[in-house]
């Protein structure tokens, strides 16, 4: 990806994360991890692709943020125990989750 292309890309993550909603254009549901199932390897992290950047380790679980994930397969095809799912039912992620989001949003 180009630097002016991840660029727009990285822009457009902060103003999901400004407006706390998913893409217009995004067709997909978002996943979501079983946290029962999870070891908690973040390898669904490392291979979320950066302009979505919608999974979190908080610690005991890790998370996918449905605002922030485009429902793209990355996560899925690097999960060794396969705990990641469609979330046809997502629900508006809390203020908690959001706090750490903010936090952890690249600034530039």
């Amino acid at each position: 990806m180009s630097e002016h292309a991840m660029s727009a890309a990285q822009s457009a993550r902060a103003e999901r994360i400004a407006a706390r909603t998913r893409g217009d254009n995004w067709r997909k549901p978002p996943r979501r991890i079983e946290a029962s199932e999870c070891i908690t390897c973040d390898s669904c992290l490392r291979g979320c692709p950066e302009e979505f950047g919608a999974i979190f380790d908080r610690g005991l679980d890790v998370i996918i943020v449905p605002e922030l994930c485009s429902g793209c397969p990355a996560c899925v095809l690097e999960c060794p125990v396969d705990c990641i799912y469609v979330d046809e039912d997502w629900t508006p992620t809390d203020a908690s989750v959001w706090s750490h989001v903010e936090l952890t949003a690249d600034p530039s």
